[in-house]
């Protein structure tokens, strides 16, 4: 196996739609924002005889910061896989990925990469988040500085230190808080510098399937993961218990979308990400009857792909 195909594996590319969906659907609401944002009354046309307003515009306050939108893209990214480098790592020294295990193979457990070197690379991920996260505080202002290092920082302990809260049930928590409310609100941010109730209510649903799609990993290894002692929340809740909560997870994530219209009809085309429902029936299908490693894979992935569809499609229509 090359080393190419090794370090791909390890960054988990089936859980990094959790990392760019919220970016796209925060930046896409800011986008969406700015298209509303000259003061009623006022004309294009008439901009030229308005030089306070044409001095905003120019100075920079009422534009779509293309810098920003990459690095929080980056930042995003590079968290998302330092914590799946960071999960490799700690769940190989504690025992807890074993030769049983149903899921892909981790490159530090099955010695395709040596403790060591896997530990390098997750610090060289979340240093480049870190670099994004700084052009973000100088762009932006210091609080993003702080968001970022709160983020790496649940990343880290999410199955490393001494008490990861990733054993104890609490992963899917993590998840649905840094992956939906805090990259969504803060990708709306970083462009206006400012927060809104329409990215707050379209960070909820993206929250929702960004856990959801931890849920199957966790359903998944639910019977490898009570040996090992990991207690995450399929293991405290069982099995079936688990598929509902997944099927809750996956029915609120369309069901609390409409909610966004109480920012204002103008937010109505974000309810195109309804349009990806149908790419919802098989992997609930698999969670709901399948307990072998294959078809809940493809579940994983076919969440994935829904999250994906659901903020592209969210995107694209709020930026149009």
């Amino acid at each position: 196996m090359s080393a190419l195909r090794i370090w791909v594996m390890a960054a988990r590319p089936r859980t990094l739609p959790a990392a760019l969906a919220p970016v796209l659907v925060g930046t896409a609401a800011a986008y969406h924002a700015l298209q509303g944002g000259v003061p009623v009354g006022v004309t294009i046309d008439g901009l030229g005889g308005t030089p306070a307003i044409l001095a905003e515009i120019v100075a920079g306050t009422d534009y779509f910061r293309w810098g920003t939108f990459i690095a929080a893209l980056i930042g995003a990214l590079f968290i998302q896989i330092g914590t799946n480098l960071a999960n490799d790592y700690s769940d190989a020294e504690r025992g807890a990925d074993t030769a049983d295990r149903l899921g892909p193979v981790r490159v530090t457990a099955s010695g395709l990469a040596t403790p060591r070197r896997v530990l390098r690379a997750t610090w060289a991920a979340f240093a480049v988040a870190a670099l994004a996260g700084l052009y973000l505080g100088f762009e932006v202002g210091a609080e993003i500085v702080a968001v970022g290092l709160i983020s790496i920082a649940a990343g880290v302990f999410y199955t490393g230190g001494p008490r990861p809260y990733g054993y104890v049930g609490l992963g899917e928590v993590f998840v649905f808080v840094f992956f939906g409310l805090v990259a969504v609100n803060g990708s709306y941010y970083v462009q206006l510098e400012e927060l809104a109730l329409a990215p707050l209510l379209l960070s909820i649903p993206i929250g929702l399937l960004s856990a959801a799609v931890l849920v199957v990993n966790n359903v998944r290894d639910i019977e490898t993961d009570r040996r090992a002692g990991k207690r995450t929340l399929a293991v405290r809740l069982g099995r079936e218990r688990t598929r509902n909560l997944y099927a809750t997870m996956i029915f609120l994530s369309f069901l609390l979308l409409p909610l966004v219209l109480l920012a204002g009809s103008r937010w109505a085309p974000a309810l195109a990400a309804l349009a990806s429902a149908p790419l919802a029936v098989a992997p609930l299908r698999a969670v709901r009857t399948r307990t072998d490693g294959p078809a809940l894979n493809a579940a994983l992935s076919g969440t994935g792909a829904l999250l994906g569809a659901y903020a592209l499609l969210m995107a694209i229509a709020l930026a149009i």
